[in-house]
């Protein structure tokens, strides 16, 4: 499939890199094919990953593996809400985090309250609200990049 993107121009994916999200994302329900795009050749996964719609070529967004700025980031999920991954293994689902990169950097945060999960294994995924109430929408992240601690992990 070919699709001529904002960010990285004409760019030509192959059928089994394309992901479906059954529901679309949060606030662009029609949006539901997508593609993970690196920034790195090397697949890193502390690197910024670009979560390219394959619906409107135009929109893409940053995320990242939120193990790499919260450790010990565990979502609680309602099971129904992880239907339309089909079945799978825990080992098979991916999790990503959207990033927000505002002008000043130090503004730089996560959604932890939102994940989108996907099933490796069938290439479906979902985003989803967590029940967890300590995962805010906005978790700070610029010292935590910047090998510092954030104040609010050390709560």
């Amino acid at each position: 499939m070919k699709a001529n993107t904002r960010l990285f121009g004409e760019i030509d994916i192959e059928d089994d890199k394309l992901l479906e999200l059954e529901n679309g994302i949060i606030g662009f329900p029609h949006m539901k094919h997508f593609t993970l795009i690196f920034d790195s050749e090397g697949e890193n996964e502390k690197a910024v990953i670009w979560f390219q719609s394959m619906d409107e070529p135009q929109f893409a967004m940053p995320v990242i593996n939120p193990s790499f700025v919260k450790p010990d980031y565990n979502p609680v999920v309602n099971d129904e809400l992880l239907t339309p991954l089909g079945e799978f293994k825990d080992d098979e689902l991916v999790v990503l985090v959207t990033l927000k990169v505002p002008e000043d950097l130090k503004e730089m945060t996560v959604n932890l309250k939102a994940p989108i999960i996907i099933n490796s294994n069938n290439r479906k995924g979902a985003q989803i609200i967590v029940e967890n109430e300590d995962y805010p929408v906005r978790y700070p992240i610029y010292d935590i990049l910047n090998g510092g601690k954030n104040e609010e992990a050390n709560e």
